[in-house]
């Protein structure tokens, strides 16, 4: 069974029966059902046409589900509208299915939440963890903005900086490697700064494709973490690495600056750095420094004690962390780096574990235990027999 294709037109099912007269929630659900069928049926006899038949599926389930006698005058009328079986239009509706994710009747951060769910493919423990907060708090916001928009039409897009939003938080997840996600953000965004000339899109593509450019030398073979410092830099994508610094010279050309064209201008001074020793850690953290000013955000604030460690040395930047919350994700290893390189292995390699414990995922969880036991092993061979 072929999950890729299936997930690949999920969004574009999903559109073609909104547009039909289905709310987006029982839209949803259809697809859904239809999908099991697929998984069912196609291993048997795959069909020629996969999206015309997921179509055909989909409708039939949500006509089966509305027919009830208070829907009974809306269901004759979808009935007449049910389409013959055949061959479907060959219609992309990914992005505008985003924009119409992102309906005003919703806040930002629930039209975000709901459409990584049901058009961005993470789950809620991915969407939790990328809003920092638990996974029944974001189950919750999720089913309360479902709730929402059942009654609604969705003929009101939202706005850009929400879609803009949804299509960074799908792509760091395609990045980390939970899910394929990174190419397919970039696709989208591509297609978002080809009919929307605003400085922020291209500063988000710009930033997407000098990440992305990196991404073969994030793992070693094995499939561990290799640290940016640590990475063979002859592996990264010096096309995409132009192509993003060339994107984003043009957006901050038009002094209009936005989060994600500072993110991008930190990436794009990581990206020119012929080595590790070469960066230039005081404009990053200048870069830095804009970032907090637009964003506040804690997570920025925390990667910003690292580049000031960077800039002005261990002490300082241990500073700087002292100033937020150490429940922060990832705040205990930031906190181990900054105290390996200021000399206290003790307190680093205890840190580099309680990290561990924290880690999102498992590669990271590896990769600071290795650190933590690397730390130890040194330790120990200090010690007097």
């Amino acid at each position: 069974m072929d999950e890729a294709l299936l997930r690949s037109l999920t969004p574009s099912v999903i559109g073609v029966l909104v547009r039909r007269g289905a709310d987006f929630a029982a839209a949803e659900d259809a697809v859904q059902e239809a999908l099991v069928e697929a998984v069912r049926l196609w291993p048997a006899e795959r069909p020629r046409d996969p999206k015309g038949w997921l179509v055909t599926v989909a409708w039939r389930k949500f006509l089966d589900a509305t027919r009830s006698e208070a829907a009974r005058r809306r269901r004759e009328d979808l009935v007449d509208q049910e389409p013959e079986p055949g061959p479907a239009a060959a219609v992309d509706d990914t992005l505008q299915l985003y924009f119409l994710c992102a309906h005003p009747s919703l806040t930002p951060s629930s039209a975000v939440a709901l459409t990584l769910r049901a058009v961005g493919g993470l789950t809620t423990r991915q969407i939790a963890r990328a809003y920092l907060v638990p996974e029944a708090t974001m189950a919750q916001r999720i089913s309360r903005a479902k709730r929402t928009v059942s009654a609604v039409r969705f003929d009101q897009p939202g706005d850009v900086a929400t879609v803009l939003r949804v299509l960074y938080l799908v792509f760091n997840e395609g990045y980390s490697g939970d899910l394929d996600l990174a190419a397919e953000a970039i696709r989208l965004t591509r297609q978002l700064a080809a009919v929307i000339d605003h400085p922020e899109v291209a500063g988000l593509l710009a930033l997407m494709l000098l990440h992305h450019a990196r991404r073969a030398g994030r793992t070693a073979p094995d499939g561990a973490l290799v640290p940016l410092a640590e990475q063979d830099r002859g592996r990264w994508d010096t096309g995409l690495i132009a192509e993003g610094i060339g994107i984003l010279q043009g957006a901050l050309a038009r002094d209009r600056l936005g989060e994600f064209q500072a993110q991008a201008a930190i990436a794009a001074l990581h990206a020119d750095a012929p080595t590790a020793g070469e960066t230039d850690w005081v404009q990053i953290v200048e870069w830095y420094d804009e970032l907090v000013r637009l964003t506040a955000s804690p997570v920025v604030r925390l990667n910003r004690a690292v580049a000031v460690g960077e800039a002005d040395g261990p002490r300082a930047g241990l500073a700087a962390l002292a100033e937020l919350d150490d429940a922060l994700p990832r705040y205990a290893a930031v906190a181990a780096y900054l105290r390996e390189r200021d000399g206290d292995l003790v307190a680093a390699a205890r840190l580099y574990a309680e990290a561990a414990h924290r880690a999102p995922d498992l590669a990271e969880r590896d990769h600071l235990t290795r650190q933590a036991a690397r730390l130890n092993t040194l330790l120990k061979g200090r010690r007097p027999d």
